[in-house]
């Protein structure tokens, strides 16, 4: 027996599915963040959760590199 779904439906099903994929992408920090400043704070240093305006970069070197200084503390 086939079941009929309707547009409603579908649209449903996947506005569900697409937010629990951005919620995935989202999740996922980027190793090193350079802030507007130009420091590069690396993951687990002390103001890399409060840096909220970055370039992200998968090294500190890469960060560096790019003109990016390290934190002086």
């Amino acid at each position: 027996m086939k079941v009929a779904f309707n547009r409603k439906l579908w649209f449903a099903i996947f506005a569900l599915c697409f937010s629990f994929s951005t919620q995935i992408a989202f999740a996922d920090e980027p190793p090193v963040k350079k802030s507007k400043s130009g420091i590069c704070h690396a993951k687990g240093s002390t103001y890399y959760s409060k840096t909220k305006n970055f370039t992200a970069y998968q090294t500190m070197e890469a960060c560096l590199e790019s003109g990016g200084r390290r934190p002086k503390r």
